[in-house]
């Protein structure tokens, strides 16, 4: 049975802010991200299973999806832990503030998501790549091959 590659892509509101940095993204300002996840693996093949032809149900990678990263980023602000941002967010009545371990550039995020992802998916079914848009024209992209 070939290798099939499967993408579903999905879309959330989040702010961020990248204290330190040089140019306007140093203040607090907003994007329409979208993500598009694809992962590879042999369809179903055992004859009666209710997924027969099926890599993943594209429900289910929708479920993994939403519960690690769509419903925890969207409408949130991401910041670095400890920074002087966070320790003034922390102290607001915001909800949801996303402190990281790291700067919250588009590059982060998308390799943060893909630890998360990776070994959420279920048995036979890998994480190939994640492409990240941050705006209409700019994206970050994360391949399984070149993370080994």
């Amino acid at each position: 049975m070939p290798a099939i590659r499967l993408t579903k892509e999905f879309r959330f509101e989040m702010a961020h802010v990248l204290e330190g940095y040089d140019g306007p993204c140093r203040n607090i300002h907003g994007h329409s991200y979208k993500l598009k996840v694809t992962v590879i693996g042999n369809p179903i093949s055992q004859p009666g299973h209710p997924k027969l032809g099926m890599v993943i149900d594209f429900g289910d990678l929708k479920q993994v999806v939403e519960t690690l990263i769509t419903s925890r980023f969207d409408h949130s602000i991401a910041v670095l832990e400890n920074s002087n941002i966070h320790r003034k967010l922390a102290g607001s009545d915001l909800e949801k503030v996303e402190a990281l371990p790291f700067q919250p550039t588009c590059e982060n995020m998308v390799e943060y998501f893909a630890r998360l992802l990776a070994p959420s998916l279920p048995e036979g079914v890998s994480l190939h790549h994640l492409l990240l848009h941050e705006t209409a024209t700019s994206y970050a992209e994360w391949y399984a091959d070149d993370n080994p």
